[in-house]
């Protein structure tokens, strides 16, 4: 029996995080699913930059993945890069082992009541008390996809999916983080959610990650509504609209990198 602690980051001080068990990536056993590492960003950032929601929402979360993030300690810094009252962009990122791996930027815009044209052309989707137990993710390795519960509303087949994802995991342990950034720490689930071909056939890992928000969800449920495209020359693009259980908050962007996998 595992004696791993129950989260996916333990909280060393000075902004250092040891991962655990549970963040261990899908393409290669000594790497971090790169999820829950977005969840730490904007959790670094809520935690080191404090707004209240009534005062700045998050808007967008643009991830630029770096290179290979080792299972190892990590060192997160913030920073503000453009400061106000009504607007805000931030920074976080994360070093391992002295080399920047991910890079998050956040824009924080002042909040007002516009509920008067609130609106969205966004179709909503099926809860996830309609949904279904879905095994659609067991041909992914890893410690952080068998972490997760997924759900499916039917009809998923290669390059679209319509899932649920939720996990019982904490995301720090030692330091509270907020329902938003949990939440936040499953997105890049998306992408392996309607992969067009099977990952020892291809290889299809995404380079970034950016989400639009509307407004901001709640959890624990996060709603995948994913399409996935593969152009002819190796790029693709995972796109998604997201949803908490109450319909649509936004929108998500992954960028992928294709290429023949060992037994394509």
């Amino acid at each position: 029996m595992s004696t791993e602690p129950r989260h996916y980051f333990t909280a060393l001080g000075e902004g250092r995080y040891r991962p655990t068990e549970h963040v261990q990536g899908a393409w290669s056993p000594d790497e971090q699913h790169v999820a829950p590492v977005i969840g730490l960003l904007l959790h670094a950032l809520e935690l080191n930059h404090p707004r209240t929601d009534a005062e700045l929402a998050w808007a967008r979360l643009s991830v630029d993945i770096l290179g290979f993030i080792r299972r190892e300690e990590m060192q997160v810094s913030t920073r503000v890069l453009r400061p106000g009252r009504t607007i805000e962009l931030l920074e976080a990122s994360v070093e391992i082992g002295g080399r920047d791996a991910v890079r998050m930027t956040a824009w924080r815009l002042v909040t007002q009541d516009t509920a008067a044209v609130a609106a969205t052309e966004h179709e909503p989707m099926p809860g996830p008390d309609e949904a279904e137990p879905w095994a659609g993710m067991d041909h992914w390795d890893g410690g952080f996809i068998r972490s997760g519960e997924f759900r499916s509303v039917g009809g998923a087949r290669p390059g679209r999916a319509r899932t649920w994802v939720r996990s019982t995991v904490p995301l720090v342990g030692g330091e509270d983080a907020s329902p938003l950034a949990s939440w936040v720490g499953l997105l890049d689930t998306a992408n392996g959610t309607a992969g067009r071909a099977e990952p020892g056939e291809w290889l299809y890992p995404n380079v970034d990650l950016t989400l639009h928000l509307h407004r901001l969800p709640h959890g624990p449920w996060v709603g995948l509504d994913t399409r996935v495209s593969w152009g002819p020359t190796g790029v693709g693009l995972t796109s998604s609209v997201v949803h908490d259980e109450q319909g649509p908050v936004g929108t998500l962007a992954q960028a992928l990198t294709v290429r023949p996998g060992t037994s394509g």
